[in-house]
């Protein structure tokens, strides 16, 4: 009996909806480990961006800083706060010199305005692809569960329609539903993890960025 227990007995007793839910898994599967592999690089490489803070301070001049950071933040992470701070302190505005709105305000309130926005980028950026990994991380052993509940209903259903109970009819076709169950939490539980590790990284990246920017402003405004 126990050679019965497997997904390709699974497989080949399975429907439409079995196949549908299996499918559906390892595309599930595929779409979060290519978002954790393609998340992991550039998270390393925005942490390795991290020390550009320092070298932007250490430069001479402000375009020298500027051009430091852009050089060693290839993610362009930290490269926005300091192209706004250089964009401002030559007395550009949000509307590219025009008069405007955001013109009418004083200097102190438009670096505030530009570095807020820079920072809502690169949030943004930071945060794309964990709404999929918080997807299927819940959702994926919910899937796996249908899939059992699919197949636990079609061997009761053959159980009943040959008017016998044997355990061997049973416990076959139900063992190999309740391997959905497995496959759902193997697609979950990878995801789960990648997802509270990003939020991590992203918290301790966006404190570095707002005290950046608490730093900027600060320079901006030293003759207000």
């Amino acid at each position: 009996m126990m050679e019965h227990f497997s997904f390709a007995s699974y497989w080949e007793r399975g429907d439409a909806i079995s196949h549908a839910v299996a499918w559906l898994l390892l595309a599930m599967s595929l779409a979060s480990w290519f978002c954790i592999l393609a998340k992991g690089f550039t998270a390393w490489r925005v942490r390795r961006s991290a020390r550009v803070v320092a070298a932007f301070w250490d430069a001479p001049t402000l375009p020298d800083g500027v051009a430091a950071v852009a050089a060693g933040d290839p993610e362009g992470i930290y490269t926005a706060l300091a192209q706004q701070a250089a964009a401002h302190a030559d007395g550009a505005s949000a509307a590219g010199g025009r008069a405007s709105l955001g013109a009418a305000v004083g200097r102190a309130e438009q670096a505030t305005r530009l570095l807020r926005d820079a920072i809502h980028r690169s949030t943004t950026r930071l945060e794309s692809g964990l709404t999929l990994l918080a997807s299927i991380a819940s959702t994926a052993p919910f899937v796996g569960l249908l899939g059992t509940v699919w197949g636990i209903y079609h061997a009761l259903a053959a159980v009943s329609s040959s008017g016998t109970v044997q355990i061997d009819k049973v416990a076959g076709p139900v063992g190999e539903a309740l391997i959905m169950t497995g496959v759902g939490l193997m697609v979950a539980i990878p995801a789960v993890l990648a997802y509270n590790g990003f939020n991590r990284i992203n918290r301790l990246t966006l404190s570095e960025l707002d005290a950046f920017a608490h730093d900027l402003h600060a320079y901006l405004t030293r003759e207000d």
